[in-house]
């Protein structure tokens, strides 16, 4: 039985098979970060991003479910009423649609629906990330659909629809980056690069920000969690380069998760110490968190607060090196020193603290 198989396969056959299919299509990846794609290695193991609570317990494979379901059956019949519907059958129901759909990714010719349900159900479903990672053939479907659209990228040429189910794809690799069991064997796969081209595009059209969006939102929930592995290979690519520019030429949430990505490079010691080891690297983001400066005081927007909430963070974060904090004496914003975000911070005193804090670091005699 086809269903029974992509779970059965575990990750002895997935790792394998998975991943050598994937490593022949790295001549398509385009990311320029130099990582060789042989290294794209399977995993025998974070579902949504930021849950990794009650992980421990395995979902029941589709042949368990139908057996459970059968169980319940029999014994609704000696009891001759009707038996209420409970949270268990609830989730027998998901186990057995997500399977269902796994495998229908697989050996299904149209793969639309499959992508597109199992989106949707990484909600409900904690563990989609490991049964995604360690099914048999899943893998190199996922790399299909994305290195398929490449053509499309340069000169911009991608219909919504594909960019759609794109889209689709990268967010049950966002599952697969948030788990706790999948999250470093999707690293060390290096199956990241292949998301780069998406950050590398310009067009401002929406099935390019919808890509660059759910991009980021994979990378976003591998440095959700303190690992220094995610940052030690992040710093390894040009993944601040292209989030520096995300942040100057985009809007909306695109720009406000970028942020976020630097921000939380920042805050692991390797970061710091990268970005300030070379006038260059510390001049290239400060001048982006000034343009931010300076466009959240010439132009307010929804997202003010969150976009000014890391932007202090991140000048905090910066003033812990001695000779960032003596260069941000000269260059720190004006309007971070004379009180125009106070209307703005009135309800924020906690970001409100760490700007007087900043205020207060720069100015002390070294």
């Amino acid at each position: 039985m086809a269903l029974a198989a992509a779970k059965a396969s575990g990750s002895n056959n997935a790792n394998t098979n998975n991943l050598n299919m994937s490593t022949s299509m790295h001549g398509t990846n385009g990311s320029g970060s130099g990582h060789n794609s042989s290294a794209l290695n399977g995993s025998s193991s974070q579902g949504n991003q930021g849950s990794q609570s009650n992980q421990g317990n395995q979902p029941n494979t589709g042949s368990q479910g139908a057996h459970n379901a059968h169980s319940n059956q029999g014994s609704q019949g000696h009891q001759g009423t009707p038996r209420k519907s409970t949270n268990n059958d609830s989730d027998l129901r998901t186990d057995e649609e997500v399977y269902m759909w796994v495998t229908d990714l697989v050996y299904s010719n149209n793969s639309d629906d499959s992508l597109s349900m199992l989106g949707k159900k990484r909600e409900q479903f904690k563990d989609l990330g490991v049964v995604l990672w360690n099914s048999y053939g899943v893998m190199p479907i996922i790399l299909q659909e994305i290195v398929k659209v490449y053509p499309l990228l340069s000169p911009p040429q991608l219909p919504v629809n594909n960019s759609n189910r794109v889209s689709n794809a990268l967010q049950l690799l966002q599952c697969i980056a948030s788990h706790h069991e999948t999250q470093i064997p999707f690293l060390n796969s290096h199956m990241l690069l292949y998301l780069y081209p998406f950050l590398n595009t310009t067009s401002s059209s929406r099935p390019y920000e919808y890509l660059r969006l759910t991009s980021l939102g994979v990378i976003g929930a591998l440095v959700k969690n303190d690992s220094p592995q995610v940052v030690t290979f992040l710093l390894s690519t040009e993944i601040i380069p292209l989030c520096l520019r995300i942040i100057e030429t985009t809007s909306g949430i695109s720009k406000t998760l970028a942020l976020y990505i630097v921000l939380r490079i920042l805050q692991d010691d390797q970061g710091l110490i990268y970005v300030c080891q070379t006038y260059e690297r510390f001049f290239a983001v400060n001048q982006v968190l000034t343009i931010v400066v300076n466009q959240l005081v010439q132009q307010p927007q929804d997202s003010s607060l969150r976009l000014l909430k890391h932007v202090v963070m991140c000048y905090r974060r910066l003033a812990d090196d001695e000779r960032a904090k003596h260069s941000l004496r000269e260059i720190l914003p004006e309007a971070l020193r004379n009180g125009t975000f106070t209307p703005l911070l009135r309800e924020e005193q906690g970001t409100k603290k760490i700007l007087n804090q900043l205020i207060l670091s720069i100015n002390q005699e070294m």
